[in-house]
Order: C-alpha cells, then sequence, then structure tokens
C-alpha cells in the first residue's frame, strides 16, 4: 500500500512560467537545469503540450515552449501547438523567450541569439531599468509566391508567406468576426491544397501605414495575436503596394511593429512580452 506524501515514479512535477505577446500565450519550460532537461528528454512532449494548454483542464495556453541549451545561439527554442503538433517559428513566444533569457539572468545582453526549426534568429532588446519593454526580431528573409487561386465552388485569391513557416494571407474589405475567422480559417488551413496545412491570415488594409489581422493558426486556431502572421500580412500588403516599407499591424491583442526594407532583406518585428505568472505543473505519464 502506497503511503501518504509518496507518489508513484510517473509522476513528475515541471516549474513553467505562463509569458504572452500580445494575448497569444505559452507556457515556458526552462530546460537549462540538469534535472529539467533529463526529465523532458524522457517526456511525451506532444501529450505534455495537450495537456497544459487546455484551458479547463490545463494551465491554458495557446501551447508549450521549451528554452533549451543549443551549439548554434544563446538559446533554443521549441514549440508546440495546442494540438501537439511542434511549429517551426513564433514570433510572439521568441520575444518571450529573449525576456526571459535576460531576465533571469542566463544571457544578460541587449543582443541575443536564439535557434528554431527555422534557422537562428537575432533578437534586439528594448532594457529599461533592468526590465525588458520590447524585443525586435530578425525575421529573416520571407519568401514569397505570385498569388494564388485556391478554386472550388467559391474561387478566392491569397499570398503565400514563408516566414520560417507558412501562411496564406487573404485580403478583405471589411474585418473577420471571431465566427468566420474560425469557421474560414479552419476550412482554409485544413484545405487539400496544403497537404501540411497552413496558418492563414485575414488582413484589411486601413492606410498605406497600418492594416488590421486576424488569424488562424496551425494546430491552435484562432489567436489573438501572430507574430509571423503579422509579418506575413505585411509583407504580402507591401508586395501588392498597398503599404510603406514600416507599417503598423493591428491585431485584437494589439499592435506589431513590422519593417521590410527591400526584397532580398530580413523583415522586423518589434512588440511586447509580459510574464504573468510562474508555477508547478503536475505531469502524470501515462504511458
Amino acid at each position: 500500500m502506497m503511503k501518504c506524501g509518496h507518489y508513484p515514479n510517473t509522476v513528475s512535477y515541471f516549474s513553467f512560467i505562463k509569458m504572452q505577446g500580445l494575448g497569444n500565450d505559452y507556457v515556458f519550460i526552462d530546460c537549462f537545469p540538469k534535472p529539467t532537461a533529463q526529465l523532458i528528454a524522457k517526456t511525451d512532449l506532444p501529450e505534455l503540450a495537450r495537456r497544459v494548454s487546455d484551458r479547463h483542464f490545463g494551465i491554458g495556453s495557446d501551447g508549450l515552449v521549451l528554452i533549451m541549451p543549443s551549439k548554434e545561439g544563446d538559446a533554443k527554442m521549441r514549440i508546440f501547438n495546442a494540438d501537439g503538433s511542434e511549429a517551426q517559428m513564433c514570433g510572439n513566444a521568441i520575444r518571450c523567450v529573449g525576456k526571459y533569457l535576460y531576465e533571469s539572468g542566463l544571457c544578460q545582453r541587449p543582443r541575443l541569439f536564439v535557434e528554431t526549426l527555422a534557422g537562428l534568429r537575432t533578437l534586439s532588446l528594448d532594457i529599461q531599468s533592468n526590465v525588458v519593454r520590447s524585443v525586435t526580431v530578425n525575421m529573416g528573409v520571407p519568401m514569397v509566391q505570385p498569388d494564388v487561386l485556391m478554386r472550388g465552388s467559391d474561387p478566392i485569391g491569397f499570398t503565400s508567406v514563408n516566414v520560417g513557416n507558412p501562411h496564406a494571407v487573404f485580403f478583405r474589405e471589411t474585418v473577420f468576426t471571431d465566427e468566420q475567422v474560425a469557421d474560414f480559417g479552419k476550412r482554409i488551413g485544413t484545405h487539400p491544397h496544403f497537404p501540411e496545412g497552413t496558418n492563414v491570415e485575414f488582413a484589411c488594409v486601413r492606410n498605406d501605414q497600418e492594416i488590421d489581422v486576424r488569424v488562424w493558426e496551425r494546430g491552435s486556431g484562432v489567436t489573438l495575436a501572430c507574430g509571423t502572421g503579422a509579418c506575413a500580412a505585411a509583407v504580402a500588403a507591401m508586395r501588392h503596394g498597398w503599404t510603406k516599407r514600416n507599417i503598423t499591424v493591428h491585431l485584437p491583442g494589439g499592435d506589431l511593429s513590422i519593417q521590410w526594407e527591400t526584397e532580398h532583406e530580413p523583415v522586423f518585428m518589434t512588440g511586447p512580452a509580459t510574464e504573468i505568472f510562474r508555477g508547478e505543473y503536475k505531469w502524470e505519464d501515462e504511458r
């Protein structure tokens, strides 16, 4: 019989940090401590992501982010969506990683390098009174394809932009509602035209310096903001000549500044990162 205070070997505890960038929230686990790294190495990460992301039975988030040692940069970021699938890149999450690295003392420099599945990303931190107020991320050179017409009962045109992960950007005359984003986003994001799925943006141009964007994220659904999605929509608008090269992207969770000087240069994204709370998560591995 098990005595009080003793737990089976399948029960572990993860220390976590809940952070968000414009409401795009994630559960972060610092894997620099050796015991945590060893525990993560034997954990079913897709299942952990699904459980912690559950907003009723877990912590609640758009996904799980691991902050790990890197041989290429100051740290490595692995990100798992709420459905357990692994993503190549996340603009909002990487700003939070930069904030955590600096404020935790792991890497106290205003310029950091973070390894992702989409490549090494450079972060420039705006630091005031030893607190990271905003982060500018070099998102790399975007890959833009000619506009495509998705055929079906209701043909619709879109712009494909890859900013480390794939995006399909649709321009509308009015801003979509939550219900429309959820409905059309899921239908488009899982359409056979995209065998591996895609992130979907519905954008509306306000003027040559501002656009409104709603996002359906592959693996997470409707989110309040998406850093790579904001970059993709901005790049598409600039490519069409509808905006200037330095604009503000308005998302439900807040604003991002996007700059893209020329076709063959990287796109830069600037925005905030906020810590919400810290805690311990009880993990029962049922394998």
